[in-house]
């Protein structure tokens, strides 16, 4: 397949097979809102909300709408998305809610901010699209309070409760900082008036990631460190490498590369994307492992062998935007190769969209699932926008 082939596919499979799921199966249209667990057929199986899930599904049809056409069917999902998160979702000390009900009544609520960065995203990318002043006030405000609690989680008013004893064994966690990079390059771009404090925000957590995460005399970059960036080989939990987050925390750093012009963050993204393909790429049966143990004992997660939706649409992204940024052909034979891997494993022809979970050989879990409370409008329809968009590049 020529690269314009591959454009086409991309394309119609966004346009044609993705959203047109989505929108057919998942929208709430007596509460607003989207519901995020369904079967492989697309039958609601669970009408409980994942709250990051509905702000993910405000940013796809914001961007939809900002970067290809201001559908008024679009339009209108984010915005019952981004009314749902704000009338619901919001609890009185300001932080949000992790899974509502149906109608929005609160169910459970988490230590992380994840909720919060996916509302800063849909608000900003909303405005975005169509100037609404209160979501780009929603996304400043959200942005502020949610780098309060990441620069100190435990002082007024965050208070946020560790969820180890303080001084036994103190970490830090990639998750946070990666997501906050990406925040801020959205921020950055939808925000243009403020757009040089997000850029100073980015430049800092990138720097952060690649002084404190990166580990090139190990050739991994680590999903959780001492609190100092040490390596702590005793502990199971910090022997952790999420080959599908190190991926995607390397594109992220690449965004910060392109916008700022730093030729050896590049140089940094390569070795990091290298590094987890050749730890993290199953050579028995293809794909995208979970999670590895870094010194090759047993993972403690128990889907360590398991191959997950979200890991192949980071590979395909960040193989693209390396192969556009180097020419190198090695980057487009692994986009090659893990656009095979999904068209055989992942995409359902029969139903449409993604299957979320696949045993180690590449068959998806029974009963198969399209959606749940981790998948829903995001990881697979935001890889066909950029994968579509770079390819047309």
């Amino acid at each position: 397949m020529t690269r314009k082939d591959y454009h086409a596919k991309y394309l119609n499979e966004l346009m044609q097979d993705n959203i047109p799921f989505w929108m057919n199966h998942a929208i709430d249209t007596e509460n607003g809102g989207v519901f995020n667990s369904l079967t492989r057929e697309g039958k609601v199986y669970c009408t409980d909300k994942s709250v990051w899930l509905q702000g993910r599904a405000a940013w796809i049809f914001s961007y939809l709408c900002s970067h290809y056409e201001a559908k008024p069917e679009w339009k209108s999902l984010a915005e019952s998305c981004l009314k749902f998160l704000t009338d619901h979702c919001i609890d009185t000390d300001g932080r949000m809610f992790f899974t509502v009900t149906a109608d929005g009544r609160p169910l459970r609520k988490r230590r992380y901010f994840f909720s919060e960065t996916f509302y800063i995203i849909a608000c900003a990318e909303y405005y975005a699209a169509f100037g609404d002043e209160f979501y780009l006030n929603q996304a400043r405000k959200y942005y502020d309070f949610v780098l309060g609690i990441y620069k100190d989680p435990s002082s007024d008013p965050y208070k946020i409760t560790p969820k180890t004893v303080p001084g036994t064994r103190d970490t830090r966690a990639f998750a946070p900082v990666m997501i906050l990079l990406n925040v801020s390059h959205i921020m950055a771009r939808c925000d243009k008036e403020n757009a040089d404090r997000y850029m100073r925000e980015a430049s800092a957590l990138c720097d952060e990631i690649a002084t404190v995460f990166v580990k090139p005399d190990m050739k991994v970059l680590l999903e959780v460190v001492g609190k100092d960036g040490e390596f702590m080989p005793d502990a199971t939990g910090c022997r952790t490498m999420n080959p599908g987050h190190a991926i995607e925390g390397a594109w992220f750093m690449l965004m910060q590369a392109k916008l700022t012009g730093d030729k050896s963050l590049v140089k940094t993204v390569e070795d990091i994307f290298r590094w987890s393909v050749d730890i993290g790429w199953d050579e028995e049966f293809g794909g995208l492992r979970a999670f590895v143990d870094v010194l090759g004992y047993p993972p403690e997660a128990l889907e360590h062998d398991m191959k997950l939706w979200w890991p192949t649409c980071e590979l395909i992204i960040c193989s693209l935007m390396l192969y556009n940024e180097t020419g190198d052909e090695y980057y487009w034979d692994w986009f090659v190769k893990a656009d095979d891997y999904a068209t055989r494993h992942f995409r359902d022809p029969e139903f449409g969209e993604w299957y979320g979970y696949l045993n180690r050989d590449g068959n998806p879990t029974l009963p198969a699932c399209k959606g749940c409370g981790f998948k829903g409008i995001f990881h697979v329809p935001r890889m066909l926008m950029f994968a579509e968009e770079l390819l047309r590049d």
